[in-house]
């Protein structure tokens, strides 16, 4: 579930559905940001990209703040004399107080080789510790094959990371984020390699290492392996929950969107779904969807209720233009879009018996980056 504190905000108190519209307001239209205060967010790479992490009405949510649409979006931060942040409507409304999180400690500490922590991994919300294992693809380099939304190397070009972070970096990195942060699981994705295990390897590898030096639920994230047997392994290895990504689940838009990536079909991904519940068990495997790329409300809604029947989270978010992307100038859902796919994909959700704070690492436990854990926790 998105994370909560009581003590940061002084915003009026809103039931769930109402502070879910709320902060769907926030994500889809993004907010101006002149940097004013605390973790000046991310650019490009992998996961939450031209965001920034806000806390507001005791939720942390992530933000856009980079990209084009937020440029014009009714909502900007302001700063007042003694560094308080307000989010200020900018047609003149009230202002409602906000927390950025502040910059961890971790990030002012390097390895032995003089690498950045920084760049091996990153805060994201909180207490969510985010790596990219592998910060390139076999398809990103040909953009009529790669996922259209996807920035995964920009970072690298950037000089924000490294190609590929080693288990001992990433374990190293983990155990100083605990110690100094107070970081409580730990998301693992990755580019795919040109492998069969698409890089189930890596992630049972870095799992291993980073149990080895401190007791911190992991989620991996990966395309579906072609050896089932990788599910049993990552397991064992140490990776607690596990998150294969959909995107988008009409068949015209998978081809539109994710053209090389579109080639596993629905139905292979619903075959790995029931592999890895089998082995992760009901509720500890998630899914990305992505709502707004042109798949139809009663086109998620299904299949969520699929993923669902399957023991799968379906982890809904509004789809976000990233700056340099081919789809940079796409438009973001409406909020009237996603609250209808919230409220029936949270019904679904209450009425089962998965939940996202049941989860024991991954984006669905986190929250920030969607709603839909208010939507689920108001139809309870």
């Amino acid at each position: 579930m998105a994370e909560r504190s009581g003590s940061e905000a002084s915003s009026p108190p809103l039931s769930g559905e109402q502070l879910g519209r709320f902060l769907t307001d926030l994500q889809v239209q993004g907010v101006v940001d002149p940097a004013v205060a605390g973790n000046p967010g991310r650019r490009g790479g992998a996961g939450p990209s031209d965001h920034r992490a806000l806390t507001i009405a005791g939720t942390t949510v992530m933000v856009p703040v980079y990209n084009a649409a937020s440029q014009d979006s009714p909502f900007q931060l302001v700063e007042a004399a003694d560094g308080a942040v307000a989010l200020q409507d900018r047609a003149g409304g009230a202002a409602s107080a906000v927390q950025p999180p502040p910059l961890p400690r971790f990030y002012d500490l390097s390895t032995a080789e003089g690498i950045p922590y920084s760049a091996i991994a990153l805060l994201h919300g909180r207490d969510v510790l985010a790596t990219t294992l592998l910060q390139t693809c076999i398809r990103f380099r040909d953009r009529s094959q790669s996922c259209q939304f996807c920035a995964i190397e920009q970072s690298l070009e950037d000089g924000r990371t490294v190609v590929r972070k080693t288990p001992q970096q990433v374990a190293e990195v983990a155990e100083a984020a605990v110690r100094l942060d107070g970081v409580r699981q730990l998301v693992m994705t990755t580019g795919t390699p040109n492998s069969d295990d698409r890089g189930a390897r890596l992630m049972a590898e870095t799992a291993a290492a980073v149990k080895a030096r401190v007791a911190l639920p992991i989620q991996g994230q990966c395309e579906p392996p072609e050896d089932p047997s990788w599910y049993a392994r990552m397991k064992q290895a140490g990776i607690d929950s596990l998150g294969m990504h959909l995107e988008v689940v009409e068949p015209q838009v998978r081809r539109r969107i994710l053209p090389g990536k579109s080639e596993l079909t629905l139905e292979r991904y619903y075959e790995a779904f029931a592999q890895a519940v089998a082995v992760f068990g009901r509720g500890q495997v998630s899914t990305y969807l992505l709502a707004g790329l042109g798949d139809s409300a009663e086109a998620l809604i299904a299949c969520s209720a699929r993923l669902i029947d399957l023991g799968v989270y379906p982890f809904v978010v509004p789809f976000v233009p990233i700056a340099g992307t081919p789809l940079q100038h796409h438009p973001a859902p409406s909020t009237d879009f996603m609250v209808q796919v919230y409220g029936a994909v949270g019904r679904l959700l209450a009425a089962s018996d998965i939940r996202a704070e049941r989860m024991a690492a991954g984006c669905a436990k986190c929250g920030a980056c969607s709603a839909l854990s208010l939507f689920e926790t108001a139809a309870s």
